[in-house]
């Protein structure tokens, strides 16, 4: 079994800052990828930022410059630093992950969403 837990969402005014944290723990041998998404009310869930398989980092358009993804491997802790937000970034974050068990199956997992709310 793997978890992700997800932190640091909440209620803040336009222009300021969060950051969320996401943990995966459990029966985990290696991370492949690893990364948020988010959905806001009738909209599809859509990608925000993820490392990819060779490390490399990719953002929405409409965050970059805003947004900030960091990690830690050792502690398979993905962070997000969300600057300068606006109401459009609204939403249910979730976090995602593909990653090897240690029954070597590869297997995609998600966080229970955390609540971003942007709004004076």
């Amino acid at each position: 079994q793997v978890q992700l837990v997800e932190s640091g969402g909440g209620l803040v005014q336009p222009g300021g800052s969060l950051r969320l944290s996401c943990v995966a723990s459990g029966s985990i041998f290696s991370v492949v990828a690893m990364g948020w998404y988010r959905q806001a009310p009738g909209r599809q869930r859509e990608l925000v930022a993820d490392y990819n398989s060779g490390g490399a980092t990719s953002y929405k358009d409409s965050v970059k410059g805003r947004f900030t993804l960091s990690r830690d491997i050792a502690k398979n802790t993905v962070y997000l630093e969300m600057n300068s937000l606006k109401p459009e970034d609204t939403a249910v974050y979730f976090c995602h992950t593909y990653l090897y068990t240690i029954y070597n199956h590869l297997s995609e997992y998600w966080g229970q969403g955390t609540q971003v709310t942007v709004s004076s």
